[in-house]
């Protein structure tokens, strides 16, 4: 499965945000965008509870270009150990590099604090694992049946990118 994400990697590493985009923090007023996004990328997505739970326990942030809110990024971090949690961009704004400048942004969070940030991905979404193989991630773990498909059961790939010591 990874050698088939590997052919999808590019090459655009740290790719700036695109003018008129920014990223902020998420505020209880965009639990409902952070849900229609959801809904509509995730086969399987999150509880409005979860989003509620995240914007209180975890870091989140949201992309917007203007004031509309096109994607989102939740990532966690104990002590050292930091965990990617869910991130999405909306399907009308797929393929121009914003899941990638959130990924940045999440790496350029974390990294002088963390040693290492991990995340959960399935197996099939092969331009996710393109993405976190092309940004430094390694899959370190597999969790067999993990999530939910519609045939039942999808295995979660573990990756792990490892951040220098300073």
């Amino acid at each position: 499965m990874i050698d088939k994400a590997r052919q999808l990697i590019r090459s655009d590493r740290a790719a700036p945000l695109k003018s008129g985009f920014i990223v902020r923090p998420a505020v209880p007023d965009d639990l409902a965008h952070l849900m229609k996004i959801e809904d509509e990328v995730s086969p399987f997505p999150w509880r409005v509870k979860q989003f509620a739970e995240s914007l209180d326990d975890h870091r989140t942030y949201v992309l917007c270009k203007g004031s509309k809110v096109v994607g989102f990024l939740i990532f966690n971090q104990v002590i050292d150990e930091a965990e990617l949690l869910n991130i999405a961009v909306k399907s009308s704004f797929q393929g121009e590099g914003l899941g990638a400048n959130l990924l940045d942004f999440c790496i350029e969070q974390v990294s002088d604090t963390a040693a290492k940030l991990f995340l959960e991905v399935r197996a099939s979404n092969f331009p996710a694992i393109a993405l976190y193989l092309g940004r430094g991630f390694a899959q370190v773990g597999q969790r067999r049946g993990y999530y939910h498909s519609e045939d039942g059961k999808e295995d979660a790939l573990i990756m792990c990118h490892d951040f220098p010591s300073a």
